[in-house]
């Protein structure tokens, strides 16, 4: 069977170093009886080193072409190949037990798939692979700096997240216009976070689309323009200024004055 061809629209690059697809399926190693579910595994390149490991593996491809190939190519995955989109599948429907997320991931949806995980962060201990390098820093990137954002304080409030290396253009066929990055998120030991959970996220979101401006101006759309809570020092910072911790007092501080009509939502 003939080679699979990228498909743009499926923001499809295939690596083509083996050696860095080794390295990226080792970093499931801390995890070895869990099952592993990859995303988008194209040729297989990947998939090869699960399979090595004698992984407990399923796949999940949206590409037709690819499904073929890789029944014909990987005959320990039959019965094993998810035909579907990851970001609309009932991941709970397909394991009842903790499982593993891994890919070399669609540069156009790699943020949406992190927040897939979000969705199953208890049944998700660690997430790896390998996404754009400029959404992999932000991901991992600190309080006080100008890529530190909504992905950053989502994931970290649940994930522990390493920037593990970073990946030449050159390795992919075909070569994408950015550098990529392999990173790692490993579950945390919180079970719960010191505020609403779905009024922390909308915290969150709602600071993040007015960066530039302090919480006071940025927070407005929750509480309105003239809320006695913006003498509270906190609403003078700008959200990139604030840590997971700080975020869950802000939910609180916020929570306590919120009109009763949003605090129903």
């Amino acid at each position: 069977m003939p080679a699979v061809r990228p498909k743009k629209f499926l923001g499809q690059h295939f690596l083509k170093d083996l050696d860095i697809a080794r390295r990226i399926a080792d970093t499931l190693d801390d995890f070895p009886n869990v099952p592993v579910m990859e995303v988008g595994p194209g040729m297989g390149v990947l998939t090869q080193f699960l399979i090595e490991k004698e992984r407990d593996l399923k796949v999940v491809e949206l590409d037709r072409e690819s499904i073929p190939y890789l029944n014909d190519h990987y005959p320990s995955l039959h019965g094993n190949i998810i035909e579907g989109d990851f970001l609309t599948l009932d991941l709970a429907a397909i394991y009842n037990e903790k499982f593993c997320v891994i890919g070399n991931y669609p540069y156009n949806i790699s943020s949406q798939i992190f927040f897939k995980v979000l969705d199953y962060k208890n049944q998700i201990p660690c997430c790896s692979g390998m996404i754009q390098k400029e959404v992999a820093e932000r991901i991992a990137a600190k309080p006080g700096g100008k890529i530190y954002g909504i992905l950053s304080v989502l994931l970290q409030a649940w994930y522990d997240v390493e920037y593990l290396f970073t990946v030449s253009e050159k390795v992919f066929d075909p070569p994408p216009k950015v550098k990529s990055a392999v990173v790692k998120l490993t579950r945390n030991k919180r079970t719960k976070l010191n505020c609403d959970e779905k009024l922390f996220k909308t915290v969150v979101k709602t600071s993040f689309n007015q960066r530039r401006k302090t919480l006071r101006n940025s927070i407005k759309p929750l509480l309105g323009k003239e809320c006695e809570i913006y003498s509270n020092p906190i609403f003078g910072e700008r959200p990139e200024r604030l840590s997971v911790a700080d975020f869950e007092d802000l939910t609180n501080l916020v929570a306590a004055f919120l009109p009763g009509s949003l605090r129903e939502r």
